[in-house]
């Protein structure tokens, strides 16, 4: 994969080859026919967790991709995983660590529905190199979101995309699957700073507290800064979702307590920016933020700088009511 004009140093790139070929490998595991049962293969590694929903059998798969991918490559000093209770130290030397969603969406792949990849990239804190080990691969996976060093998604979907950046523009490459190579088809991606879509579990417009249901109201209605009427996309996958706002503009969000800090809106906010839009959880912007734990969840509204900006504005967006969903 080219990495879109920008000086890269050559350990960045070894890391990101091993990369590719774990998501390589992810994408033909979630387009086969016999995913399942490949899956059944790699059900007993699932780590249980009472804060964390229940690992499907595929996350799991996907997880064990990647850690050995990143293993191999000697580049890695800690992995951090949705999937796994406590990071997993790799190498003393490793340069850098990698935190990430192995397979964002899972739950929606029996109906083929768009997964993703999730990850961010950090240096090792080599001050803490004298730490025990938990306690500096804790530590290193912690770092604040303005630390980051890189980001990125894979988009498992008719194509199988990579949008990355490397802190100076956001960039996406399509794999061609008759070479196993990753081109460069989006090179600087720009997010409008205004869309007129909006991505939202509409369902959930009860359970909201008025400020959000005020703002999704006032552009439905063409009424509020933009004077265009908003459509709803929601494909419920965080990934598709936050892929087609950075194509076409406007808003991604989940106002619950729902998505991981560490995994998903750092990385993913960190890449928004990048694009010339804004990550944030209603108040703040999510870059700003110090992780305390490494399950940490929040609200997260990522997309053009103007709807946020907007969205903030109404000040109560963040849904603090949390009846459970069986969906």
């Amino acid at each position: 994969m080219g990495k879109g004009g920008e000086n890269v140093g050559d350990e960045l790139v070894v890391l990101y080859s091993h990369l590719e070929y774990a998501c390589r490998k992810i994408a033909a595991l979630v387009a086969s026919p016999f995913n399942s049962a490949l899956a059944k293969t790699s059900s007993s590694a699932a780590a249980g967790s009472a804060e964390r929903d229940k690992p499907k059998p595929l996350d799991i798969v996907a997880n064990d991709i990647i850690l050995s991918s990143l293993k191999n490559s000697g580049k890695v000093c800690v992995m951090a995983s949705e999937e796994d209770d406590a990071p997993v130290w790799l190498a003393d030397d490793g340069p850098f660590v990698v935190v990430l969603d192995p397979l964002d969406g899972s739950r929606n792949i029996d109906a083929s529905i768009p997964t993703g990849t999730i990850f961010g990239i950090y240096k090792r804190l080599v001050e803490l190199d004298h730490l025990p080990l938990e306690e500096k691969a804790t530590l290193n996976s912690l770092q604040s979101g303005t630390k980051l060093i890189a980001s990125g998604y894979v988009l498992y979907s008719s194509a199988t995309i990579m949008c990355t950046s490397f802190g100076s523009g956001a960039h996406a490459f399509t794999l061609d699957r008759s070479t196993g190579d990753f081109i460069l088809t989006h090179p600087n991606i720009k997010i409008p700073p205004r869309g007129q879509i909006y991505s939202v579990n509409d369902a959930r417009y009860f359970d909201w507290p008025e400020g959000l249901r005020k703002y999704i109201d006032t552009v439905r209605q063409g009424r509020g800064e933009n004077p265009k009427k908003y459509s709803a996309r929601y494909i419920c996958s965080l990934v598709a979702d936050f892929h087609r706002t950075l194509l076409y503009g406007g808003t991604a969000m989940n106002p619950r307590d729902h998505l991981r800090l560490v995994y998903e809106a750092n990385p993913l906010s960190f890449l928004a920016e990048q694009a010339g839009g804004k990550g944030s959880d209603g108040k703040v912007r999510i870059l700003s933020l110090q992780p305390v734990k490494l399950h940490q969840r929040l609200p997260l509204f990522l997309g053009s700088s103007k709807d946020i900006e907007e969205l903030e504005s109404y000040g109560d967006v963040q849904q603090k009511v949390n009846p459970g969903y069986d969906v």
